[in-house]
């Protein structure tokens, strides 16, 4: 069995792909620019025509150059107008947006934010450990009361109250500071 990454066999196979790029790199240009691909993407489907060219094991065995690189370009071709029509069908709305959006990062929001923070948590320090303990369940576990109350060994009317008094802590204390 012979290694097939010997350097001569991968210099010759890269300089063969070279001259095919050379030799039909434009034709395939036009063949997906005649198809309604936008000239930057069908540039990319050229690359990546020549890119699994390359990734082939063995080019000897490629019996018709053209054939190869036109099946495969149509293969792509198809592949590409499949993914776009599925893109238009399911569109990423607002994703991007959201994703750019770098006022959210205001420094001044963010100092903000942390100061705020740092009043809750100053305040649900101040408060009872019980009250404490049933406002976290309900706020940040997002437990129901019966499960709180179940959990904790009280009356679902207890827990009510005790999350009525919390809020209206936390909410007081903000209203101190601020």
């Amino acid at each position: 069995m012979r290694d097939r990454s010997t350097p001569i066999e991968t210099n010759a196979a890269r300089r063969s792909v070279e001259s095919l790029s050379i030799r039909y790199g434009s034709v395939l240009l036009r063949y997906f620019t005649r198809r309604g691909i936008s000239a930057p993407d069908a540039q990319d489907l050229v690359q990546e025509v020549f890119a699994r060219l390359l990734q082939k094991d063995d080019l000897d065995h490629v019996q018709s150059a053209d054939r190869y690189l036109f099946v495969t370009a149509a293969n792509l071709a198809r592949d590409y107008f499949r993914y776009q029509k599925v893109r238009v069908a399911h569109p990423v709305t607002g994703f991007a947006d959201e994703l750019h959006r770098m006022d959210d990062f205001d420094p001044e929001r963010i100092l903000g934010g942390r100061q705020e923070l740092d009043i809750l948590i100053a305040a649900l320090n101040e408060m009872p450990e019980r009250m404490r303990n049933i406002f976290i369940l309900a706020r940040l576990e997002n437990l129901s009361r019966l499960e709180i109350a179940q959990r904790l060994g009280v009356s679902k009317r207890t827990v009510e109250a005790q999350i009525t008094l919390a809020t209206a802590c936390l909410a007081e204390r903000r209203r101190r500071v601020t």
